[in-house]
């Protein structure tokens, strides 16, 4: 039988990256980590780490039973959480979200849902998917609300995790122009038409996704101004630092003295979505707050301008 605190060190080495990180995460030895991979490794009669002067990383093997460490992890908090509940009589959930989607999509999906379960006690925590979407794999959140851009899902180690994603919608991204630019009237841009302008950023993901773009259409860009808001972003933009690339969905509200202009295909764009525990998906009050988050989403009409 596999022991749950040797999955528990295994998952800490995956993080860490090294039995000292995890030794010291888990207020164990170096050795007492160490010991305990050892004998996982004996009971599995496979290599779980390959051990290196620069540290260890996780073979196939490793990859494995790092997934069924999160899944085991989350399967017992959430027991924990519903033999809590029993003494309560009350069902609780907590939803996870970043913040364009808590602004966006997430209000009216809470309104839909507690007028149906108005027993169900809510929780909801902000955070962006790379922090959001471990803290489903741990059980410590029963849904996130998150997006990722043409790359996959910030899962981090352990890719095989038993998570679910539902996807909810395509954000394509903006070029947000001041008012009076010479290409504000237009009703789509190539980006490549960009190429001399400075760049203003509202989300710090935005940059490596920008140059990636301009690569392509063979310019560098000239970044003035790098913000974490996207309200923020366009405020720059309407007092002249540069133009921006913003997602749909960011749009509103408005702000005076910014022009948004569709992009032409391929566009850039951010996919939403939500992450949950494959296993607790039928479960009645995640499907029902599932359900409320696709019509929400469903409702949404990318603005213009």
């Amino acid at each position: 039988m596999i022991d749950v605190q040797r999955l528990r060190v295994l998952r800490a080495v995956a993080e860490h990256g090294s039995f000292s990180g995890a030794a010291a995460a888990l207020h164990l030895t170096p050795s007492a980590v160490s010991q305990h991979v050892a004998v996982l490794e004996r009971g599995l009669g496979a290599q779980v780490v390959a051990r290196s002067t620069r540290g260890v990383t996780l073979t196939e093997a490793g990859r494995i039973m790092v997934g069924a460490a999160e899944s085991v992890a989350a399967e017992l908090e959430h027991a924990k959480q519903q033999v809590e509940q029993l003494g309560s009589g009350r069902t609780q959930l907590t939803v996870a979200t970043f913040g364009t989607g808590g602004r966006h999509l997430l209000p009216g999906a809470l309104t839909r849902f507690t007028a149906a379960h108005p027993g169900t006690v809510l929780h909801v925590r902000e955070g962006e998917p790379e922090t959001t979407l471990p803290l489903v794999r741990q059980g410590a959140v029963d849904l996130a609300l998150a997006y990722h851009f043409d790359g996959p899902l910030p899962l981090g180690p352990g890719r095989n995790t038993g998570l679910q994603w539902t996807a909810l919608l395509e954000d394509p991204l903006h070029a947000v122009l001041p008012e009076g630019h010479r290409l504000a009237d237009r009703t789509a841009l190539d980006i490549a038409e960009l190429a001399a302008e400075p760049w203003v950023l509202g989300c710090l993901k935005t940059e490596a996704y920008l140059r990636r773009y301009a690569e392509r259409a063979g310019f560098t860009p000239d970044v003035r101004g790098s913000t974490t808001d996207y309200f923020f972003a366009r405020a720059l933009v309407a007092a002249g630092l540069g133009v921006s690339l913003i997602p749909a969905i960011a749009l509103t509200p408005g702000v005076s003295g910014v022009s948004a202009v569709p992009l032409q295909a391929p566009a850039p764009a951010r996919y939403i979505g939500v992450a949950t525990i494959a296993r607790h998906t039928a479960r009645p009050p995640i499907a029902a707050l599932l359900q409320a988050l696709r019509e929400q989403a469903d409702l949404h009409t990318p603005p213009r301008g």
